[in-house]
């Protein structure tokens, strides 16, 4: 098992670095740079790298979302649609987002919660034409796939990206095998984390492994992305946020035992609350937990939550998480081209 997680998770790393090293970690940092301005759309290997390595990455155990692959691919397949019919840079940047949210929204089979994201992080203002190509991609996008299938983060990247001397594809493969050790010991702990969601809503997690759970959760996650093979962040995210949750509803249980409270609509908020918290995404936040849960009881909850989530980072004055990772892509991308703008289309 350690032997197959780690050449998984090298091969896919072999595959970013020598064919489309844009498709390496979740890439709606890449798409968000594109759609700015900042950095070229990658070549369209990019489609086939993303899915086998996302494939590998996420099938040998990593803790990734397929949330951020099915960003990338769905934005650049609705651009090379938009080269192909020949459009200009306008169109295509519609076709992009729109494709970036179609992507999100067959991840989660969220299609509002996917144009509101298009919306509210990628293009981050109300434009008519993308909000209606956006909503229209979203929803065809989650009948398609009904049709065929029914902080610590960029640290842990800096440390890795430290150990230059070694090949990415060691690198990943050393992550790989250390993920493959967990499986071997804990093989419900492992991978993009949906069962652990969906088992963490029921309250079948028990109080005395949930922190240690999220501590393991949060250090795999990171290391995990560090791998620089291709994943998302969203799953992971929502993992964890639903286990805060339930922890704090737990020992709220525990104090106010003649309250009767319910822990698990508790993990319903606090996965709202921890994606907008990391991502400053409250809108999306919120309805993707609503439609993924079918929850709408939690909504104001949520609301509050999601209101404070974005108050104490914003005052702290600490940036959002794609925002970091945007720069970081952009910073990487010149080291890589050594160039300036380019044409994008």
């Amino acid at each position: 098992m350690l032997g197959g997680c780690a050449a998984a998770a090298l091969i896919a790393a072999w595959l970013v670095r020598g064919f489309s090293p844009h498709a390496s970690g979740s890439g709606i940092p890449h798409v968000e740079a594109v759609l700015h301005g900042e950095v070229p759309q990658a070549p369209f290997r990019l489609i086939w790298v993303k899915f086998v390595g996302g494939l590998l990455a996420i099938g040998s155990g990593l803790a990734l979302g397929r949330e951020g692959p099915s960003v990338q691919m769905g934005a650049s397949i609705a651009h090379l649609v938009g080269r192909i019919f020949r459009r200009g840079w306008p169109d295509c940047r519609t076709l992009l987002a729109a494709g970036a949210g179609a992507g999100l929204a067959t991840a989660f089979n969220a299609p509002i919660a996917g144009a509101i994201f298009v919306l509210e992080e990628l293009v981050r203002r109300f434009e008519l034409r993308i909000a209606i190509a956006a909503l229209g991609a979203s929803a065809t996008a989650i009948a398609v796939a009904r049709e065929l299938l029914g902080r610590v983060l960029l640290g842990t990247i800096a440390a890795v990206e430290r150990l230059a001397r070694l090949p990415v594809e060691l690198r990943a493969g050393l992550i790989g095998a250390t993920v493959g050790t967990v499986a071997w010991l804990a093989p419900g702990l492992v991978g993009g984390g949906d069962v652990i969601t969906q088992r963490t809503l029921a309250g079948a997690e028990a109080l005395s492994m949930l922190p240690l759970v999220f501590l393991l959760r949060f250090g795999l996650g990171s290391l995990s992305y560090a791998a620089a093979t291709p994943g998302g962040l969203f799953a992971p995210m929502l993992v964890l946020g639903a286990q805060l949750g339930l922890l704090f509803g737990l020992l709220c249980r525990l104090a106010f035992p003649g309250l009767d409270i319910e822990a698990q609509g508790f993990a319903v908020v606090g996965m709202a609350a921890f994606f907008t918290g990391v991502v400053r995404a409250p809108l999306t936040g919120m309805v993707l937990v609503t439609e993924m849960t079918a929850s709408v009881s939690m909504l104001l909850p949520m609301l509050a939550a999601c209101f404070a989530a974005m108050l104490v980072p914003t005052l702290l004055r600490d940036a959002p998480i794609y925002d970091a990772l945007r720069e970081h892509t952009v910073r990487q991308e010149r080291e890589r081209t050594g160039k300036g703008r380019e044409d994008r289309c």
